[in-house]
Order: C-alpha cells, then structure tokens, then sequence
C-alpha cells in the first residue's frame, strides 16, 4: 500500500478537519458526538463544564447546554467510563464486557473482578435493588462490602463507586442519565440498545476505524491509557509526516478532503480537555504547540492560568486564553489572552470574536481585566 507524504500543514488541517472545528459548523448534539465519537465527562467548571464547551465549539452559541441533558435523559447519547457516546455505540464495547465478565483477564483486570467476587452480597444486593427499582442514584445503595477497595488515591475505601465501575466493565450495570451527584444506575440490559454484538477482534478493528475517523491522523501504536487509546491499530492508510519521525495512519477521505482544497478554517476556543490536543505527544509533534493544564499548579508557578482554553486560528493553536466565568457577578473576566508568536489583525479580531460569543453563550458580560 503506499504510504502518503503529508506536510505538518496537511496533517494538522486532517486532525482540524476530522474534529470538525472548520468553518462549516454542526448543528445537532447526537450528529457532533457521532462525528466526534465521544465526549470526555470532566467536572471542572471555571467557565463551563468540558462536555458543552466541546459542543459549544462546533455548534456555536445555537449550542443550548439543556440539548446534551436531554439527550441522556432520552439515552440517544450513553455514559460509558466517563465518556459520552452514541447509544448505537455501544454495541461495539458489548465483546469486551463479556470477556471482564468471564474473568479472562489478567494482571489489575483480573484484580478487579475478583475484588467483585470477594464481595458478591454487595454485587447482588446492588443488581436486586436496580432490578425491583431502577434507575437509582448511588446514595440508595448501600454498601455491604466485607473486604473494601484499596488504593492509594482518590477512590481509597469508596466501594459502592468502585464496584458500579467494575460492573460497568463486566456489562452488568449502567450509568442511566443524569452525572456528577445526579447520576442515574440501572440494570445495563435496561439501558444498552439490544440488537446483534460484534465478535471482540471486530469490535476492535470498528472501534480503531471510529477512532481514526474522528482524530484524522494517529499512531497505530501507543502507551496504554485508562479509558480511550490514542492509537488505531491497523485502521486507515499508512502516512508519514515531513519532519516528524515514525509512521502515521491517517483516514483517507480526510486526507482526499484536504487536499482537494476543502479546508475553511477558523478561530475556535477549546476545552483544556478536547480530542484535538488530548494526545499531547501529537499535538507536539504535528502543532508544535506547548500546552499544560495548570489548574493542579500552585498559582506562582502558572505560565498560562488555573483553566486555559487553547486557542485554534485555521489549522493552527496559537494561544491560551485565562479566563474565567464568575456567575455571582455575571461576568465572564478575561484575566489574559496568551499569543503564540505574532498574531495577524485578523487573527485577532477572530479570536475577540470568538470570545465575545463565549460570553454571550454563557449570559455573561465580557469583562477583559487590566
């Protein structure tokens, strides 16, 4: 098969492409979430919570945020792991639960499931309760652990939480709207669409193809990662990008796109948390862009702010905004706007554009501090 040449120009325009932050906006929730195939759940919200920014970002201020509410309490979208997905989806992560519910794991999967079998009265007495009275929040479900789950982080000794996420896993349970403290659980059978599940090498060969349609350009091969890989395994077509060591794959009718001319990009505001830049080591190595969520950094040591938003102008990031929605005053304070080299005019006014629309989508007035 040959393997594509493309610039960085033409990769980061693939990637912008595939993240549909051109010029071409969507205009529906359930459209934008198939054509991104997920969205990241992130409870930070020091100008509004991830999931709607993202939206927000592709749909524009037509966005309303009750649209993405709606569309759990429907389940046309499905919480899955901490992300949010296309219910028809699912299907597709259906193989994988049956394998975590066989036990043919190993190492900490395997750890996980027999944790859940240590405390089987807690396992059944949580599917009895859904069963009889499902959907329930976690606070109706009481915790009859006799061995707790251990860790050396945040979840240390919280059972109920930590054994829903393991059921989760095995297929046996499901988030059924709502999130945060207002999370919903049900039995999974209940939630999930029914309807035929691809074999587990098919689910995966699918899942990396979705992946790949979705971030444009990607490694076949990466470090592990909890939740969504940033590698696509065979999916696509072999590339390589000039000046960037290693093999690429990259989706054609991305590429074919691109290089017929059909890129209008603009100026956008991200989430710290969007798929453009969650793989780091790509957004170096492609956008050449330098980036740090700082909100874990004491304040001193802050280059760019708690929350910066990256800040997209055509196929480039070219900066951070610091800013922050203070509701109480009804403001949204702009406390910097961070430029990566020299900014044009146009880019500029673009990006003021964009910001001035952020307040105005958020019902703030836009208050830029000295």
């Amino acid at each position: 098969m040959t393997v594509h040449e493309l610039t960085r120009t033409d990769a980061r325009r693939v990637a912008v492409r595939a993240q549909r932050l051109t010029a071409d906006r969507l205009t529906d929730v359930h459209e934008t979430v198939q054509q991104l195939s997920l969205l990241q759940l992130n409870p930070t919200s020091a100008v509004a919570p991830s999931a709607d920014l993202v939206l927000w970002s592709r749909i524009g201020s037509a966005y309303e945020p009750h649209e993405l509410a709606d569309a759990l309490d429907e389940q046309t979208l499905l919480e899955y792991r901490g992300t949010l997905r296309p219910a028809e989806d699912l299907a597709l992560y259906r193989a994988e639960m049956a394998v975590w519910a066989a036990g043919e794991l190993t190492g900490w999967q395997r750890a996980n499931v027999e944790w859940l079998r240590t405390n089987q009265a807690c396992r059944l007495d949580i599917l009895d309760r859904l069963r009889a009275d499902g959907p329930l929040p976690i606070s109706e479900l009481p915790d009859l652990c006799v061995e707790p789950w251990k860790s050396s982080g945040w979840n240390d000794n919280r059972n109920v939480t930590m054994m829903l996420h393991v059921m989760v896993r095995t297929g046996e349970v499901a988030a059924a709207g709502g999130t945060g403290k207002d999370r919903l659980w049900d039995l999974a059978e209940r939630v999930y669409p029914g309807g035929p599940v691809p074999p587990l090498e098919e689910s995966l060969r699918l899942r990396d193809a979705r992946r790949l349609g979705a971030l444009g350009i990607a490694r076949s091969r990466g470090p592990e990662c909890p939740v969504e890989p940033l590698d696509v395994g065979e999916a696509g077509e072999p590339a390589v990008v000039e000046g960037v060591r290693g093999r690429w794959r990259v989706d054609p009718a991305h590429l074919d796109a691109v290089r017929s001319g059909a890129f209008d990009g603009r100026a956008a505001l991200l989430s710290p948390f969007d798929r453009l830049l969650h793989d780091r080591k790509r957004m170096t190595e492609i956008f050449e862009f330098e980036y740090a969520l700082e909100m874990f950094k004491p304040a001193r040591v802050r280059r760019w702010g708690y929350y910066a938003l990256p800040v997209l102008h055509g196929d480039r990031l070219v900066g951070k905004l610091d800013a922050t929605a203070d509701t109480r005053a009804g403001a949204l304070r702009v406390h910097a706007v961070h430029e990566d080299g020299d900014w044009t005019a146009a880019t500029r006014a673009a990006v003021d554009d964009e910001i001035a629309d952020l307040a105005r989508w958020l019902e703030l007035d836009l208050v830029r501090e000295p």
